[in-house]
């Protein structure tokens, strides 16, 4: 799985395996340069918001919370 292509589709077609071993990197943090993190970081933010069932064990690396844009 790469990080810098990843589309739509490709987050489609993601299995909980490769979820889990995006949050293992993510939780390692053990990342050469923080850019790496952020694509990562990002990736799993994607995936929550088009594949919410894949990523609930991992919510917590997110930290999502409640903003008020408005």
């Amino acid at each position: 799985m790469t990080t810098l292509s990843m589309t739509q589709q490709d987050i489609g077609t993601l299995t909980p395996d490769d979820v889990a071993n995006l949050a293992v990197r993510l939780e390692q943090d053990d990342y050469t340069n923080p850019f790496e993190a952020l694509k990562d970081w990002h990736l799993l933010r994607a995936i929550a918001f088009q594949r919410q069932e894949l990523v609930e064990p991992y919510l917590y690396l997110l930290d999502l919370e409640t903003y008020d844009e408005a």
